[in-house]
């Protein structure tokens, strides 16, 4: 009995949990670190990716995104010779061509697609100052993953989305997201699988990520050729779109506008 008592006395004293459990914000910090660090995070102004994709439906194409702080974002995707275009002002406009749908002019986004921009467009990722952002980061556990042990770190964006973000235990880079997409009229889960990290000054980016949505057709892979930091951008990029401009020529596209 005095045994007990003593064993239960000394258990008061004991730090609770396990010594290496780590915080949510611990684990944020290593994610930052494993990428290069805040400071230089914080340094990129603009950004250029350039890259391929593949298609499940066995198409093809090539892929350039722009960003430019605090919000712009430029992409085409091209694909037989007709560009699907997507830009944001960065403040409350923007717009999308898409020649392979029925109405091939210019659309202006819907209030649900302005509201997730900001996100979209975020140069420095979602878990940089996510409180500022008025986001919420819950650590879900650790769990494994594709035999990895990696850490579940669920994100509540301000404007509601929900998301899950899987961390490498080991090397802290993220290697999947999971959520949800809107295709069409169908909000479909989604997750992308991020790989072949490769450095670019002093900064890691994925070259390879495989995205789609579970157990439907679709599936795409973007396999990146090259990350251009603090580009000058052109930014007419950032203005609605040109009637007619989503044509391009058989020989393909410009490679310096995404």
């Amino acid at each position: 009995m005095k045994t007990k008592l003593l064993l239960a006395t000394l258990l008061c004293f004991l730090p609770s949990g396990s010594p290496s459990a780590q915080t949510v914000d611990e684990i944020i910090k290593k994610t930052i670190d494993a990428r290069g660090g805040i400071d230089k995070i914080r340094a990129v102004a603009s950004e250029r990716i350039s890259g391929r994709v593949a298609f499940s439906q066995g198409l093809e194409g090539t892929v350039v995104l722009e960003l430019e702080r605090p919000h712009k974002l430029y992409s085409e995707v091209t694909v037989d010779g007709q560009k699907v275009l997507r830009a944001y002002d960065g403040k409350s406009a923007g717009w999308t061509v898409n020649p392979f749908t029925e109405n091939k002019d210019v659309v202006e986004m819907s209030a649900d697609e302005l509201k997730e921009m900001p996100d979209e467009s975020d140069l420095d990722g979602p878990l940089v100052d996510y409180k500022s952002k008025g986001a919420q980061v819950e650590l879900v556990g650790k769990e494994n993953s594709d035999g990895k042990a990696v850490y579940r770190l669920k994100i509540t964006t301000k404007s509601g989305e929900l998301r899950s973000y899987l961390i490498d235990g080991a090397t802290f880079l993220t290697i999947k997201w999971q959520g949800t997409r809107k295709v069409g009229n169908e909000l479909l889960p989604w997750e992308s699988l991020l790989s072949d990290y490769r450095e670019v000054q002093g900064l890691k980016f994925p070259f390879k990520i495989d995205q789609g949505s579970p157990g439907t057709e679709y599936k795409q892979t973007l396999t990146v050729d090259k990350v251009e930091i603090n580009p000058k951008i052109d930014q007419s990029h950032f203005a609605k779109p040109v009637a007619g401009q989503a044509a391009t020529s058989a020989t393909g596209p410009a490679t310096s506008k995404p």
